[in-house]
C-alpha cells in the first residue's frame, strides 16, 4: 500500500488537512478533462454561428469577356462588391464596367469609353422576404449554440453526482478500514494474555491455537479493506486533481475526515417545491424547447416556400465622363420585377409536414420529459428517506451490540465463558460498526442523487 498511496505526494500541510466535498467538487469544476471537453461544445457553437454568418458577407465580384474571332472583336470588364442584407432577403451592389471595341447594341456589358458606375438593389416582395435558408441557418445555429448550455449541464450534473458518491465511497471505505485495524487489534491484543493463562497451566494449549487462527483471519480480511480502500483512492483520484498539473491525486487515509457530515431528516413538504424547481432547472426541459424553437423556424421557412417569388430590382448606371454609348444616357435607371411560382410546391408542402411531424414528437417527448423528471425527484427522495431510517436503526444495532461485546468480555475475564462467544460478540460488533458506516455512505449517495434530481448544484448559466 506504501507505494500505491505516494503515486501522487502531498505537502505535509495537505497530509494533515481533512480533505472535505467542496474541494474534490472544485477539482471537477476546474481540472476535470471530461467536464472541459464538454465545456468545448460552446466553441463548436460558436463556430458553427460564425460560419452560417459567412453567407452573408461582402463578395467581390469580378470577370472579363474577349471576342477574339468573328465579326465582334469587343472586349469588356467588370468589378464590383455585393452585400447580402440580412433582413429582408435582399442585397445592395455597386462597382465599375467597361468595354471597348466593336460590341453589339443589345449587350449589357457595352459602355462608353469612359466606362459605366453602376449601383442597384435585389429585394423579394413576396417569397425569402420575411424569412429565408441563409436567416434560418444563421438563427438555428445560434440556437445551437445555446443548445450547448443544456448538453453541458447534464454531464456538469453527472460528473457533480459521480464525485460525491466516490468522495463518500472513499471516506467509507477508510473507516472500514479502521474498524477492520480495531478487530485485529482485539484479537492481537487478548493474544498476551492468552499465552500467560497457557503457560500457568489455566488454559489449554488449544485456546491459543484458536486464537492465533482468529488474528490470522482477521489480518486476510484488514488486507481486504486495505484493497477496498485502495480502490476506492484510486476512483477518487479520477475527480481530484492538482491544481498545479491537474494530475490526480490519491489521497491518503491522513487525509480522512474525523466523520460524515450531519445528515439532516428530509423535510417532505420540500418536495412539491423540488419538483417545481427540478423542472424549472433540469436540462432536459430547456433543450426540448430549444429543440421546438428550431422546428418553429423550420414550419415558418416552410409557410415562405409557399409563396411565389416576386423580387424587385432597381439598378442605376453613370457614364462617369461626357462620352457615354450611342444608344445611352449619361444616367441611366432600370426597374425590373419577376413573377416565378411553382405550381406543385411539393418540396414546401412536404417540408411543412415534417415540421409538423417533429413538433408534435417533440411535445409528447416534453411531456414524458416532465414526468420522467418528477418520478426521478420522488424516487430519489424516497431513497433518501430510506437511508436516513436505515441508519437511526444501524445506530441502535451498534449500541446493543456494544453491549452484549461488553457483558461478554467481562464474562471471559471472569472464566464465565468461552472463547468462541466472545469472538462472536467481537464479530458482530464490527459487522454492526460496518453497517452503520454503510448506511452513513448510502445516505450521502442518496443525497448525491437528490440533489443531482433536483438540479440543485446547476449553476446559473455554464461558462468557461
Amino acid at each position: 500500500m506504501g507505494v500505491l498511496m505516494q503515486a501522487s505526494p502531498l505537502s505535509a500541510g495537505d497530509k494533515e488537512k481533512a480533505l472535505r466535498l467542496p474541494e474534490v467538487l472544485a477539482s471537477v469544476r476546474g481540472l476535470y478533462p471530461p467536464y472541459l471537453a464538454a465545456l468545448v461544445e460552446q466553441d463548436v457553437a460558436n463556430g458553427r454561428v460564425r460560419q452560417a454568418l459567412g453567407a452573408f458577407d461582402l463578395q467581390l465580384n469580378a470577370g472579363a469577356a474577349v471576342n477574339p474571332l468573328g465579326y465582334y472583336s469587343g472586349s469588356s470588364g467588370y468589378a464590383g462588391l455585393e452585400q447580402p442584407l440580412n433582413f429582408w432577403g435582399g442585397s445592395v451592389y455597386g462597382g465599375y464596367r467597361l468595354s471597348s471595341g466593336l460590341l453589339p447594341n443589345y449587350n449589357k456589358d457595352r459602355t462608353g469609353s469612359d466606362g459605366e458606375a453602376v449601383l442597384g438593389f435585389r429585394v423579394p416582395l413576396l417569397r425569402d422576404g420575411n424569412i429565408d435558408r441563409r436567416r434560418v441557418t444563421l438563427w438555428q445555429s445560434q440556437i445551437d449554440r445555446e443548445l450547448a448550455d443544456p448538453l453541458i449541464l447534464r454531464q456538469y450534473l453527472d460528473f457533480i453526482r459521480a464525485a460525491s458518491i466516490a468522495y463518500y465511497n472513499w471516506t467509507a471505505a477508510g473507516y472500514r478500514f479502521a474498524l477492520a485495524e480495531e478487530l485485529l487489534r482485539l484479537a492481537k491484543d487478548r493474544d498476551e494474555g492468552i499465552a500467560e493463562q497457557v503457560s500457568s497451566g489455566a488454559s489449554p494449549p488449544i485456546l491459543r491455537i484458536d486464537n492465533q487462527r482468529l488474528v490470522v483471519s482477521r489480518e486476510i480480511g484488514l488486507v481486504q479493506a486495505e484493497r477496498r480502500f485502495q480502490a476506492a483512492a484510486i476512483e477518487l483520484s479520477l475527480f481530484y486533481r492538482k491544481a498545479e498539473n491537474s494530475q490526480p491525486v490519491i489521497a491518503s487515509r491522513e487525509r480522512l475526515p474525523e466523520a460524515f457530515p450531519p445528515h439532516p431528516k428530509p423535510q417532505v413538504e420540500r418536495l412539491n417545491e423540488d419538483i417545481r424547481g427540478a423542472l424549472a432547472a433540469r436540462p432536459e426541459i430547456l433543450r426540448l424547447q430549444l429543440s421546438m424553437d428550431k422546428v418553429a423556424l423550420d414550419r415558418r421557412l416552410a409557410k415562405n416556400n409557399l409563396l411565389p417569388n416576386l423580387d424587385l430590382a432597381v439598378e442605376a448606371r453613370q457614364t462617369p465622363g461626357n462620352d457615354p454609348a450611342k444608344d445611352s444616357d449619361a444616367t441611366e435607371l432600370e426597374a425590373k420585377l419577376e413573377l416565378k411560382l411553382p405550381f406543385q410546391r411539393r418540396e414546401a408542402k412536404g417540408r411543412l409536414d415534417v415540421a409538423a411531424a417533429q413538433r408534435e414528437r417533440l411535445l409528447q417527448e416534453q411531456v414524458f420529459a416532465r414526468d420522467r423528471i418528477s418520478a426521478d425527484v420522488r424516487d430519489s427522495y424516497s431513497a433518501l428517506i430510506a437511508a436516513h431510517d436505515a441508519l437511526k436503526q444501524t445506530r441502535l444495532n451498534v449500541e446493543l451490540s456494544q453491549q452484549l461485546q461488553e457483558a461478554e468480555s467481562e464474562r471471559v475475564k471472569q472464566g464465565a465463558a468461552d472463547l468462541l462467544a466472545l469472538q462472536l460478540r467481537e464479530q458482530a460488533m464490527f459487522e454492526s460498526k460496518v453497517l452503520e458506516v454503510e448506511a452513513q455512505a448510502e445516505y450521502f449517495r442518496a443525497q448525491a442523487n437528490y440533489r443531482a434530481a433536483i438540479a440543485a448544484d446547476a449553476p446559473a448559466r455554464v461558462k468557461r
